[in-house]
């Protein structure tokens, strides 16, 4: 079993950025797909940016697309989530979820281990 640990989350003024990480301490993503999702109060979860583990394959919605920036580092097994011009809509908790299998999916159904979470809060 895959657990995702999220970090980086935090308080940020409106325009502003932050760098989520996202790892499987003691194990690979290999044959994943990672996705990064978030959850609003009173929202349902949300996806937002996704990436294969192989290739560079990535898929962005349009909340995110312009300002946030996924990317993978290989070597140290973790998946990252760039964001910029931060929005007080952007305020969420935000999960990374691993799929078994390579192809990407935007459905929360779709995945198979999540992490715990991290608090974005962005203030205007």
């Amino acid at each position: 079993q895959v657990q995702t640990v999220e970090s980086g989350g935090g308080l940020v003024q409106a325009g502003g950025s932050l760098r989520l990480s996202c790892a499987a301490p003691g194990r690979t993503f290999s044959c994943y797909a990672l996705g990064w999702f978030r959850q609003a109060p009173g929202k349902e979860r949300e996806f937002v940016p996704g990436i294969r583990w192989s290739g560079s394959y990535t898929v962005y919605t349009g909340s995110a697309k312009g300002r946030f920036t996924i990317s993978r580092d290989n070597a140290k097994i973790t998946v990252y989530l760039q964001m910029n011009s931060l929005k007080p809509e952007d305020t969420a908790v935000y999960y990374c979820a691993a799929k078994v299998g390579g192809a990407l999916a935007t459905e929360v159904s779709q995945y198979d281990y999540w992490g715990q979470g991290t608090q974005v809060t962005v203030s205007s």
